[in-house]
């Protein structure tokens, strides 16, 4: 087998069958390309077929001299797993060479979040006098309701918000849709945005579904958010690392500690997995005290 010719066909599986997003498509290409990449460096001529355990952990080696962190590391790992799980399934080879392969141990590290007085503070930064001030009001509004990643939020539709019922609807990963529950004051921003500013740009063609717009009438890209949400950080004097995902976890983490169910939450962050959400369920220590102060008898 070439190398060329299976990483296309692989590539093509994960388009087509698969229908992974393109940013995942290039990854998971990117990981075995980053294989093959190594062995050349190496001088080692190995079909795909003829790979050897060795070999892959001589590669794990490589990558890790060269300064990738143990997330990176595991993650490369996945899409070569992901290769030849594909080629296994198509009858290109018998056995698999990662199965004895294992990943680099990890630091289960906690998300960043911000307490809810911190969300205020925030929100309370935007100059609301401005166009793109009501729009970004909107944006987080948003953001905080829902537990959106900043790719769904970009991608909202106007035709995917129902109002009345107080939901959107969804495409996250791999384009699975969920209804996710929006709250009042998020929709009153929408509102106020689509009415007030939205309906006065010069919309661009194909984008005149989209809910969140830059003043081009285009929509906006995922720089353009992380610098807002930067920017306004700085202005609240906010000094945690803050990103449109703080808000996703802030929102998580608030529900949780909220007493929310963890599969009611697992389901509307779009999580595959409940362990993924269950990295939420870390309460301060302070508030475990107190809950065993008000509540254990023999407290």
């Amino acid at each position: 087998m070439n190398w060329r010719i299976c990483i296309k066909q692989f590539e093509e599986y994960l388009k087509l069958e698969k229908s992974l997003s393109k940013h995942s498509v290039e990854a998971y290409v990117r990981d075995v390309r980053k294989l093959v990449e190594f062995m050349d460096s190496k001088g080692l001529q190995v079909a795909p077929e003829d790979m050897k355990p060795t070999i892959l952990r001589d590669f794990l080696e490589w990558v890790h001299e060269l300064g990738m962190t143990a997330h990176s590391q595991a993650r490369t790992l996945s899409g070569i797993r992901a290769f030849y799980k594909f080629l296994i399934m198509e009858d290109m080879m018998q056995t698999d060479p990662t199965d004895t392969i294992e990943a680099p141990k990890l630091d289960r590290k906690l998300p960043d979040t911000l307490a809810f007085h911190e969300i205020e503070e925030l929100l309370a930064a935007i100059d609301l006098s401005t166009p793109e001030g009501t729009r970004n009001r909107a944006m987080l509004e948003t953001l905080y309701s829902s537990g959106l990643r900043v790719s769904e939020l970009l991608d909202l539709r106007i035709s995917n918000l129902y109002e009345d019922a107080g939901f959107l609807k969804i495409a996250g990963k791999g384009e699975k849709e969920r209804l996710v529950p929006i709250g009042r004051d998020a929709l009153k921003h929408i509102k106020l945005y689509r009415e007030g500013i939205r309906c006065h740009l010069n919309i661009k063609k194909g984008h005149e579904d989209i809910l969140f717009l830059n003043r081009r009438g285009a929509k906006m890209s995922r720089v353009m958010v992380f610098t807002i949400i930067k920017e306004l950080a700085l202005k609240a004097g906010i000094q945690k690392t803050v990103s449109p995902h703080t808000f996703r976890h802030s929102f998580a983490t608030h529900l949780i500690e909220g007493g929310a169910d963890l599969r009611a939450v697992q389901e509307m962050l779009g999580h595959e997995s409940i362990t993924t959400t269950e990295i939420y369920t870390h309460l301060d220590r302070d508030y475990l005290k107190q809950v065993i102060k008000d509540f254990h008898p023999r407290s």
